[in-house]
C-alpha cells in the first residue's frame, strides 16, 4: 500500500495492485447501521493495527472505463475511506462474465494467518494489540506464533493454502518429517484436512515414523487400550454415517437440480452476471460458491 493512514502497515502481501479508492465503485451501499456494528468496528481496528489482510475484489466497469466495480470487500473499502487511506490493495477479475475470480480468493488459511501475525509482530505490533484487533485471546495469539513449530518445510508448502486446522498441525507435530509429508500429501489427495483424518494417519504410523514421545506412547499402549480407542472411533464414525444416510439421497437430488439451474440458467448468462455484479454482488458470490459444490460434505 503506497498511501497509508497513520499507523497502517501491510500485514500480508498477495499478488495484487494498488488502486485509488476514487476509482472504486461500491455496487451496493452498506446496510443501515452497518458502521455501528461490532464487525465493522473490528475491521477498522484490525486495519489500524495490522493493515489489510485480504484484498478487495474488483472488476473493470464497462460503463465507466478506468473505474472498477467492487465485487467483494465493501466493508473493508468503507473502513479504509473512514481511516483516510487513499489507495487499497485490489485483486482484479478480468472476466466479469464468469466467476473465475471467486476461485482465486478464499478465506485466509491458518498458515497464511500465522504468517500475517508474525509479520505484524515483527513490525512492532504487540500480542495484546493483535489479540484486540483479531478478537482473540492472548493465549490464542501466542499459540498461533507456535503453529508451525516442528512442521517440516515440505509439509508447510503442501498445506499452505489449504483449509487445514490448528488441531491438525498439532497432530502432525507428533510425526517425523517424512511421515508429515506423506500425511500432508494424503490429505491433499483426499481433499480433506480434518483433525480426525490426521489422528487416523497418526495411529496408522509405525513407531519409527513418529517423534520419540509419540513413539513411546504408541509402544506403551496395551492391546486393550488400542482396541478401546478403535471401538470409540468406529462408533463415532457409524453415528456420523447413519446421520448422513438419512438425508443424503433427497439432499443430493435437490443440490443437483439447484446447481444445474444456477450454472446453466444464471451464471452462463453474461447479462445476468453483469447485473448481479453491479446490483447484487453478495448474491453473485453465494451463487458462485453454490455452483462449485462437488458433493455434499461428509
Amino acid at each position: 500500500m503506497s498511501a497509508k493512514g497513520p499507523g497502517l502497515r501491510l500485514a500480508f502481501e498477495k499478488n495484487c495492485v494498488d488502486v485509488d479508492l476514487s476509482l472504486l465503485i461500491a455496487a451496493v451501499a452498506l446496510p443501515a447501521g452497518a458502521k455501528a456494528s461490532v464487525k465493522y468496528r473490528q475491521i477498522v481496528k484490525s486495519i489500524e493495527t495490522i493493515g489489510i489482510v485480504e484484498p478487495i475484489i474488483v472488476t473493470l466497469d464497462r460503463d465507466q472505463p478506468g473505474r472498477f466495480l467492487v465485487l467483494d470487500g465493501h466493508m473493508r473499502l468503507e473502513a479504509l475511506r473512514d481511516l483516510g487511506v487513499t489507495k487499497a490493495l485490489c485483486l482484479i477479475s478480468t472476466d466479469d462474465e464468469g466467476y473465475t475470480y471467486n476461485k482465486r480468493v478464499n478465506s485466509l488459511s491458518v498458515i497464511q494467518a500465522h504468517k500475517m501475525i508474525l509479520k505484524a509482530a515483527e513490525g512492532g505490533v504487540s500480542v495484546a494489540q493483535l489479540a484486540e484487533a483479531l478478537d482473540l485471546s492472548v493465549n490464542t495469539i501466542r499459540a498461533k506464533f507456535r503453529l508451525l513449530d516442528g512442521i517440516c518445510p515440505e509439509a508447510i508448502v503442501l498445506l499452505a493454502e489449504k483449509p487445514a486446522t490448528s488441531g491438525m498441525f498439532n497432530v502432525l507435530k507428533q510425526m517425523k518429517p517424512m511421515r508429515q509429508i506423506d500425511a500432508a500429501q494424503t490429505m491433499v489427495n483426499l481433499n480433506t484436512y480434518s483433525t480426525r483424518l490426521a489422528v487416523a494417519l497418526l495411529r496408522n504410523s509405525s513407531p519409527d515414523q513418529l517423534v520419540p514421545e509419540a513413539a513411546q506412547r504408541k509402544t506403551d499402549a496395551t492391546p486393550s487400550e488400542a482396541l478401546k480407542r478403535l471401538e470409540q472411533e468406529l462408533a463415532a464414525l457409524q453415528a456420523d454415517t447413519e446421520t448422513l444416510q438419512e438425508g443424503f439421497g433427497p439432499a443430493s437430488l435437490q443440490l443437483e437440480i439447484i446447481k444445474t439451474h444456477v450454472g446453466s440458467a444464471l451464471l452462463n448468462n453474461p447479462a445476468v452476471v453483469r447485473w448481479l455484479a453491479k446490483r447484487r454482488p453478495d448474491h453473485l458470490q453465494q451463487l458462485q460458491k453454490l455452483s462449485e459444490i462437488k458433493q455434499l460434505p461428509g
